[in-house]
């Protein structure tokens, strides 16, 4: 029996331990739950974090020795796609293929079902990640070869020799190209592309084997790396995408004594899809030259082909504000389908003018591109003349349109500007490329007229400048313009105007002297 007053001490000290086991428990629990809020909030954060930096995990691996068979243009209606896939696989079994296409092929492509062969569709699923409609991240070799539709291996010579020669070569050449045999021989141009002046020119290379771009059907060899960082890798038509991007870089091709066969020739069977793939060829090649800011194509047998505005489109630029078009903005010049009509509109304007027995002579910037370039100035965007207030009668043309616009019977528009008292003539109801006329009459021997502009240019000048106007050859043509043309620039410029290009509106956009 314990002595008194023990069993009360005991019941406490057992309390004490209850209460002592209950918070240790709480603490636990506590401990837990903090343990396991952290790891959910860490597994959070990195979902995020792989979320919104994908590219962390789209990076393609390690590229190994060897060369990728990437075939990229094919028609879906009529194509060799698998015999060109499978003529490669039967030289080399373990041969990497990757065929790309802008949607899903119809009627389906049927490849064959192995891990080397892949098929790459690049429009982007919105179910799908992004690496699968990005081919750079399929790619595992270090090389790659575009092989054209109905191509033939017929032997693994050929690719190994590609690979050889390119290596021999590098630091030389950055692509090689081997021919495809067809009725028509590979030819090797040059191609030099001004995206300032929106132009690409090709000429006949001076060297059969060494150039900037090909003309025929080729299978191209280069670094696999060197072609993902293109802007436009993939764009179709292929070639014509590859050599004008590659040509912007000074990187040049080297066709070799190796060639492929064609097991198609014609590719196409019938005259229908013949027709349907030239006409998908000719959107493919307006497409792209839209894409790259190219409007004129100088062709080697000295033809042109132009793909920006016409009289029954647009011009290629928007309203002008500060004297500073878009253009000049984006480092380039007036397009030049703006410039071929902007010296149209010009020429026409100033023959109906002297056959009315208006007085005119050229005005402003127009005169300064005579007296520099004899032409309009590369980056202006319209045309200006003088006129003699008292010879408008003169014209019907310009003394009717008091009362609206006339279209005349060569489709050019010709108004009284709502700008201000002067007169325009338009390119075409569609196209607003322009000539300004403005009206001086004489005072006092001085020039002068009832409205003005805020250009430095805009001011009176001595009528002597134009007794008598003199010829100066002018955009293909000639044009009356001042006498003493150098001071009567300075007049309105200053000094040394002619020597000293510069943009209208220095304030908003520098000209680069240096290029």
């Amino acid at each position: 029996m314990s002595p008194p007053g023990e069993q009360p001490r005991l019941s406490r000290r057992m309390r004490i331990t209850l209460c002592q086991g209950v918070l240790a428990f709480a603490i636990v629990i506590n401990l837990l739950i903090l343990y396991y809020v952290s790891r959910l909030q860490q597994q959070m954060f990195h979902r995020h974090r792989d979320h919104v930096q994908p590219s962390s995990r789209l990076l393609p691996d390690a590229q190994k020795p060897g060369v990728t068979i990437l075939i990229r243009e094919f028609e879906d209606f009529e194509n060799y796609v698998p015999d060109v896939v499978q003529s490669f696989l039967k030289q080399k079994p373990e041969q990497p293929v990757m065929v790309t296409a802008d949607t899903l092929p119809y009627p389906p492509l049927v490849l064959p079902d192995v891990p080397n062969v892949q098929l790459v569709i690049l429009k982007p699923a919105p179910d799908q990640p992004a690496r699968l409609s990005r081919p750079e991240m399929h790619v595992k070799t270090e090389y790659v070869a575009l092989v054209p539709d109905g191509v033939k291996a017929d032997s693994t010579r050929q690719l190994d020799r590609m690979l050889e020669e390119f290596k021999a070569n590098q630091g030389r050449v950055q692509m090689v190209a081997a021919a495809v045999q067809s009725f028509a021989p590979l030819q090797c141009l040059n191609l030099q592309v001004s995206l300032r002046e929106w132009t690409a020119q090709y000429s006949v290379a001076p060297s059969t084997r060494l150039c900037t771009a090909l003309k025929g059907d080729a299978v191209i060899l280069l670094q696999t790396k060197d072609l993902f960082n293109l802007s436009a890798p993939l764009a179709k038509p292929l070639l014509t995408s590859l050599f004008i991007q590659t040509s912007l870089r000074g990187w040049t091709v080297r066709i070799l004594d190796v060639s492929f066969s064609s097991a198609h020739q014609p590719l196409l069977s019938s005259s229908h899809n013949q027709w349907k793939a030239d006409n998908r060829a000719k959107a493919s090649r307006l497409q792209l030259f839209r894409d790259f800011g190219i409007k004129r194509v100088l062709l080697e047998d000295g033809k042109q082909q132009w793909f920006g505005c016409s009289k029954e489109t647009p011009r290629c630029f928007g309203t002008v504000h500060d004297d500073t078009p878009e253009y000049l903005y984006q480092n380039r010049w007036t397009p030049p389908c703006c410039l071929q009509a902007l010296r149209e509109t010009a020429k026409y304007v100033i023959n109906v003018l002297e056959t009315s027995g208006v007085r005119y002579w050229l005005e402003g910037g127009t005169l300064l591109g005579a007296a520099r370039h004899q032409d309009i100035i590369p980056w202006d965007y319209d045309v200006d003349l003088g006129i003699y207030l008292e010879d408008i009668p003169n014209c019907d043309l310009l003394r009717n349109v008091e009362s609206g616009s006339i279209v005349d019977e060569k489709g050019f528009v010709w108004e009284k500007a709502i700008e201000g008292d002067f007169y325009r003539v338009q390119y075409s109801e569609h196209n607003h490329l322009h000539v300004d006329l403005w009206p001086f009459y004489p005072k006092n021997g001085v020039m002068t007229k009832d409205m003005w502009l805020d250009h430095r240019q805009d001011v009176e000048f001595p009528e002597h400048f134009l007794k008598p106007l003199l010829p100066l050859p002018f955009a293909g043509f000639t044009a009356l313009a001042p006498n003493n043309y150098r001071s009567f620039l300075e007049l309105k410029f200053g000094a040394g105007v002619i020597e000293n290009p510069e943009y209208p509106n220095p304030a908003m956009k520098k000209l680069d002297k240096g290029k």
